[in-house]
């Protein structure tokens, strides 16, 4: 008979101990190598996705190749391209065709924000959705005058943004951009510059809003590549995390920890001004109406003094030109007739086409961001005359009677009472 690897009794609980050992190594051994494997996985996926996203090395070749041939000319081109002063650091992008970057100009701290060659540029001219553009910095041409772009400009105005009685005005004033080195003097480069910046939404409210307070200042650009200033704090909510750590929190509990890490409700109330001023600026401004189309947290920062600044601006667009090409959007249902997130129009059931007049004004979209924000933490004696008032802020509606006097009405009561609660604080 063979013999039993523990023949004795007494060998029987060292031997059970030994098999008892070898498992729990086994079992130790199979996790380990697990989370080696999926940890390596998920850094190979974001390590692929980072350098999709962030390709600032390829669009500084591009405009530094453009801007040595004499293509393309304008304030930064010199200090990205020659002495190289101007630094691109934490890649900040989202979409491949649009990149972003914290960067440093000559030691002030900036964000640099470069569209990719043949980027997805949104096209008021012709239609809604984004093009490609075949050529890049192909307009002006040669032999254009001063005068001949000007009419170009003021064209391309028009599209935008309609009839307006001062398009002239803004015309000469993004002239005065323009010209980067401030000679007097529009050189072919710097219009070809100017002319691709244009065709953005960002870099157009940028200057057309450059006195305003809650509006980024523009510090320069070179071809399409512009430089803005920085905001500190870059969303109304959270803290920022490693994306390591990002992966493995639910969204319910990063919700929690946003409202933990706001600021104290009096700064909070401060900002909520900056971000109803805001929408005073952009609703029927000099230039007319422009529609908040993405009214998300992430888009909205302050400074260390609480001021209010808008860190993306690229999904506020003119109210003229978008209302004019949605409205021939096939559709189905009021799901087809979106644009960004917020800008939402209604089905026409009978022509199944999307009809012009956009439902909600930016106000409401501001209060319903704002509610939350707002009411966590609120002074008792103010809580519910504020719940109040914003539930009727989100109440309004772009086809109700008299809805500019509401409009007015609601965004003034909502500054009066907050101002009221925080005028007296070293907050304000």
């Amino acid at each position: 008979m063979a013999r039993s690897l523990c023949p004795g009794a007494w060998l029987r609980k060292p031997c059970y101990l030994q098999a008892r050992f070898s498992y729990v190594r086994m079992k130790y051994l199979f996790f380990s190598w697990l989370v080696v494997f999926v940890g390596s996985w998920i850094i190979y996926v974001q390590y692929s996705t980072y350098t999709e996203l962030c390709r600032g090395k390829d669009c500084k070749k591009i405009i530094c190749d453009k801007y040595k041939t004499g293509v393309i000319d304008g304030p930064a081109c010199n200090s990205l391209c020659v002495t190289e002063t101007l630094y691109f650091g934490k890649c900040l992008s989202t979409k491949p065709n649009h990149q972003m970057y914290l960067g440093i100009w000559d030691n002030l701290p900036g964000v640099v924000k470069c569209q990719m060659e043949q980027a997805l540029h949104l096209d008021f001219g012709t239609e809604l959705e984004p093009r490609k553009e075949i050529v890049l910095f192909d307009k002006p041409t040669r032999g254009t005058t001063v005068q001949k772009f000007k009419e170009m400009v003021y064209s391309l105005f028009k599209a935008k943004l309609g009839d307006q009685g001062n398009l002239s005005e803004l015309v000469n004033l993004i002239l005065t951009v323009a010209d980067g080195d401030k000679d007097g003097q529009v050189s072919l480069g710097e219009a070809k510059s100017a002319w691709a910046l244009l065709q953005l939404n960002e870099f157009l409210l940028m200057v057309i809003l450059q006195d305003k307070e809650h509006t980024p200042k523009l510090m320069g650009f070179c071809g399409d590549l512009y430089v803005m200033e920085s905001v500190e704090y870059t969303s109304l909510y959270g803290i920022s995390l490693p994306w390591v750590i990002e992966l493995f929190i639910p969204s319910g509990f990063r919700r929690s920890m946003d409202q933990l890490f706001t600021p104290s409700w009096p700064r909070k109330a401060k900002i909520a001004i900056g971000l109803l001023e805001f929408v005073e600026d952009v609703f029927h401004g000099p230039y007319g109406n422009f529609l908040m189309c993405d009214t998300s947290a992430k888009n909205l920062g302050y400074n260390e003094k609480y001021d209010l600044k808008m860190v993306d601006m690229r999904k506020i667009v003119p109210e003229t030109n978008l209302k004019e090409l949605i409205k021939d959007r096939h559709c189905e249902s009021d799901l087809d007739c979106v644009y960004g997130t917020d800008c939402r129009t209604s089905c026409d059931q009978n022509t199944m086409k999307c009809t012009s007049e956009v439902i909600q004004p930016n106000l409401a979209k501001a209060c319903q961001l704002l509610k939350d924000y707002l009411l966590r933490g609120a002074p008792s004696e103010i809580r519910e005359e504020l719940e109040k008032q914003l539930y009727s802020c989100i109440a309004l509606k772009v086809t109700a009677n008299q809805m500019e006097m509401e409009h007015s009405l609601i965004l003034n009561n909502l500054k009066t009472l907050l101002w009221k609660k925080i005028s007296y604080t070293n907050d304000s």
